[in-house]
């Protein structure tokens, strides 16, 4: 019986959510409450997360050098360690 104050979850909420249920299922009851304890007291705190758009997940790091000179000077750092026998 679902509980009518609940909202429609989203199928990739759903998907994490039936994730971390079965990460839980080992836990021992007191564990379990424990849990449960901490989530309730989290939402009387819960701020609203920022919505996030597709595209500020892209283009995190900005510079004036083009590519190829970044991927020069990766190559250039690179220290190798291990001696072949």
């Amino acid at each position: 019986m679902q509980n009518n104050h609940l909202h429609i979850l989203k199928a990739s909420d759903i998907n994490v959510i039936d994730n971390y249920l079965r990460l839980l299922d080992n836990l021992s009851p007191d564990s379990k409450r424990e849990l449960i304890s901490r989530l309730s007291q989290s939402l009387k705190s819960h701020k609203k997360p920022k919505e996030m758009s597709t595209g500020e997940l892209f283009g995190a790091f900005k510079s004036d050098k083009s590519a190829e000179t970044t991927i020069e000077e990766i190559r250039q750092s690179r220290t190798f360690t291990r001696q072949i026998e």
